[in-house]
């Protein structure tokens, strides 16, 4: 038993679940969805952001299924939904030490580990209920199969790697294809095997790929439409458009598919390193990036199958190409994607160290701790207000390691006083480098953070960073009480929070009663335009409440013949207005205007359509 690696995923996990429930709903969204998918079997196949099956998310399910899983084990709880998501933190800081155990030291791979437990934007993902969770550590395990297909050219290490990229195509569609390039070079170049073979092990990796992603995007096209849920973040009720439209081309090109906009913050070469990104996964890029220079320079010279260079290569082209891309996207982009570089981040880390550590290379060591110590006060003068003494203790102590490294190298001899003095130097430059990151993870973990776009560490004041903090997002009790979970005065009217694009609504008491009469008579007990108001009536009653026009109300589903004919069928029982919408959304919200009574309820307006005018 290794008490050393028990006591790093202990601490991964006591990071990561330590009061969990204060996060409440989280992303009220996704947690609609799961409380849809332990009502329904057919919500949770097709990931329906309600039981009775009018939209889906704007992602494909798989992220959705663990969670799920467990609420029908314990119940739809703030617990039963963040905790999976822990656990699968927790998996993936144990898989990136494992993949970089095989190719460097003990004290190497516990490194990589550390850093990618403590690093801020994997401790805020892994304790919220976003699809990240599950797309990183099916990636991770992706790059340990191809790890081990590398040391032996063993095909069904190729061949799992291949669909556990294909199934986390069904965490978050084509995000997780940005491995692919650097993967498939890596193994056609390096495998020790036959250039044939290697070609034909890769044909069938792709083959399990395409099955993997496959399989669930075929269930859908043949289900006919009219028994099955809308495709939501479509205009065409399509799951391919879905992918390569929204989730797709037009988040690298800026195009608009579903009225959001582009939101393309501070797109650059330096995006991960300015306001918005670099709190979240930057603080040792810089040391990974020289690292994997240095690190393949004095590897140069290695066999073309060398197991080491190519775990460079695997780690170093997955670090490359996503952040190459997320830096210059020019659609949609939030901070909090980045967790995606987390463990490529820490596994260069880890491996780059103990390649150069190997080979005496202190001067290199010593400038990449100069560089993380300097880059460390960067970011922490950006929160000077939170713990302004830290920056300066990491720039000193981080340059005073960083000297006495270089100093340690140039004495001569390898005696055991030498070597002790090093491993010291060495473990205080890491302490210094990890305290930064180790201090934005904690301040995360102490956080509640609800809402569509959550932010790790203390505020800088930029981007979105403030809308994904305890309250700033919107967001619901998941004891199903009333108060907004920020302490705040409620904005909706009495004992209610208004909601919007980006925050869930938190319904009143007299309004949620109000919904829950009668309920049993309806398939939907209310309608509203936009998911995120949806999502927090649906949350507050336990019952199917239909998010028309999908997640920000531009998806033309349902039509406004399709809502009549609802409506006139006795299906939906009242409409709750939102100010959201375009397209279907906004003429279902006229005609609604139009032809039914409404009533004020706790500050809300409430039409029944049980009543017309």
């Amino acid at each position: 038993m290794n008490w050393k690696v028990i006591g790093l995923l202990g601490g991964a996990a006591v990071l990561y679940v330590w009061g969990l429930g204060a996060s409440g709903w989280a992303n009220p969204y996704y947690s609609a969805a799961v409380q849809a998918g332990a009502q329904s079997w057919k919500a949770f196949f097709f990931g329906s952001s309600d039981a009775a099956g009018a939209i889906t998310v704007d992602k494909t399910p798989a992220s959705l299924w663990p969670m799920v899983l467990s609420a029908r084990l314990f119940g739809v709880n703030a617990w039963s939904i963040l905790v999976p998501q822990a656990l699968m933190g927790v998996a993936a800081v144990g898989v990136v030490y494992a993949s970089v155990r095989r190719r460097a030291p003990e004290w190497a791979a516990l490194l990589a580990g550390s850093v990618m437990a403590v690093t801020p934007v994997a401790v805020l993902m892994f304790r919220f209920n976003n699809p990240d969770a599950l797309l990183v550590l099916l990636l991770c395990l992706a790059a340990y199969c191809l790890v081990r297909a590398q040391e032996s050219a063993a095909t069904r290490w190729v061949v799992a790697a291949g669909a556990l990229v294909g199934f986390a195509f069904l965490a978050k569609m084509l995000q997780a294809f940005l491995v692919l390039p650097g993967f498939a070079l890596v193994y056609l170049i390096c495998a020790p095997t036959s250039f044939g073979r290697r070609v034909w092990q890769l044909l069938l990796a792709g083959g399990a790929m395409v099955v993997a992603a496959g399989w669930w995007v075929l269930a859908v096209a043949l289900v006919p439409a009219g028994e099955r849920p809308y495709i939501g973040g479509s205009q065409g009720d399509s799951v391919l458009e879905l992918a390569l439209g929204y989730n797709g081309i037009g988040r690298l090109n800026g195009d608009d598919y579903g009225g959001l906009g582009n939101l393309n913050q501070e797109a650059g070469w330096f995006r991960l390193f300015d306001t918005e990104a670099g709190g979240q996964v930057s603080w040792l890029l810089p040391a990974a990036l020289v690292l994997l220079v240095a690190a393949v320079w004095v590897t140069r010279r290695a066999r073309r199958d060398d197991p080491v260079r190519a775990s460079l290569a695997i780690w170093g082209s997955w670090l490359l190409v996503t952040g190459l891309i997320f830096s210059l996207m020019q659609g949609i982009f939030h901070a909090y994607y980045t967790v995606a570089l987390a463990p490529a981040i820490a596994a260069l880390v880890g491996l780059g160290a103990a390649v150069l550590w190997e080979r005496r290379a202190f001067p290199v060591l010593a400038s990449v701790i100069a560089v993380s110590a300097v880059w460390g006060y960067v970011l922490l003068s950006r929160s000077s207000e939170w713990n302004g003494w830290l920056g300066p203790v990491v720039l000193v102590a981080g340059l005073a390691a960083a000297l006495g490294l270089a100093g340690a190298g140039m004495i001569s001899g390898y005696g055991g006083a030498r070597d002790r003095m090093f491993w010291a130097v060495g473990g205080v430059a890491v302490l210094v480098v990890l305290a930064g990151p180790a201090a934005y993870a904690m301040d995360t973990a102490a956080t509640p953070h609800t809402g569509a776009i959550p932010s790790a560490g203390p505020s800088t004041g930029g981007g979105f960073r403030a809308l994904g903090r305890q309250g700033q997002g919107g967001g619901l009790r998941p004891d199903g009480g009333n108060r907004p979970m920020d302490g705040r005065r409620p904005g909706g009217g009495p004992g209610g929070e208004r909601g919007g694009l980006l925050g869930a609504v938190t319904p009143g008491a007299e309004l949620t009663a109000l919904l829950k009469a009668d309920a049993a008579r309806y398939t939907w007990v209310a309608a509203t335009v936009g998911s995120n108001n949806a999502a927090g009536y649906q949350l507050a009653t336990g019952l199917p409440v239909m998010a028309v026009g999908g997640f920000n109300g531009t998806d033309p589903a349902p039509t406004l013949a399709r809502f009549q004919q609802y409506v006139a069928e006795g299906r939906i029982h009242y409409f709750l207005p939102s100010g959201l919408g375009s397209g279907p959304a906004a003429e279902i919200a006229a005609w609604v205007e139009r032809t039914y009574d409404s009533a004020t309820v706790a500050g809300t307006t409430v039409f029944d359509l049980t009543r017309p005018r």
